[in-house]
């Protein structure tokens, strides 16, 4: 069954919200410049007022290794997701890690085998003004092609009207929304949007199954 990652979590109702829809991994922003930026202090609270069983994710911004490794440390981070240039050398840090590709076109994926340690592969839109949340897709014809290099998780532009041909095209190993599931405000999910999103995502990979 696809695994489903609610990302720009910046509060407990939301997170919970999410979980109660059925999501199975929450993502937490540590990138200053990003709207839905979250403080260690708050993350920290968030993730003990979890139930077991809820995966939770860091994205960092070519963030220092040590740095990385303290944030986990403090707020109880399951995995890193290295969302930045980081080269491959720099993605290692202990426990799993995800490495985010931004794709513009097929070329974007030579690099791709260079990345050995990680554990699967977030393929996001680029765009030159953010390193992700920009609401934007791409071609979905790319993401095909990367499920030969490792676990992908399928990002940029996912919303409840078009996960469903995203998950019947891709077929990906997880999905992933941030955006696409906010009303006016970034970094506040719409409960309603959230809910549709997931039943979606699930009952899409479960129909083609």
């Amino acid at each position: 069954m696809v695994k489903i990652k609610i990302c720009g979590i910046t509060n407990k109702e939301d997170a919970l919200a999410a979980i109660s829809f059925g999501t199975d991994a929450l993502g937490f922003v540590f990138y200053p410049k990003s709207p839905r930026a979250v403080e260690p202090e708050t993350v920290k609270e968030i993730i003990c007022a979890l139930p077991p069983f809820v995966t939770t994710v860091g994205v960092f911004v070519d963030t220092p290794k040590t740095e990385i490794e303290h944030l986990c440390y403090v707020t109880g981070l399951d995995i890193v997701q290295f969302h930045g240039s980081e080269l491959p050398e720099d993605c290692h840090v202990t426990g799993k890690t995800i490495k985010a590709i931004r794709v513009k076109d097929l070329s974007d994926l030579d690099v791709l085998n260079r990345y050995t340690t990680v554990s699967a592969f977030l393929l996001d839109t680029y765009s030159d003004k953010a390193p992700g949340g920009t609401g934007q897709i791409f071609n979905w014809d790319i993401a095909v092609e990367a499920k030969k290099y490792s676990n992908i998780i399928l990002a940029g532009g996912l919303t409840p009207d078009n996960i469903e041909e995203a998950i019947k095209i891709v077929q990906p190993y997880g999905v992933d929304v941030s955006s696409g599931v906010e009303g006016s405000i970034k970094g506040k999910k719409d409960h309603a949007k959230l809910e549709l999103f997931i039943k979606r995502a699930k009952g899409t990979f479960s129909n083609n199954a």
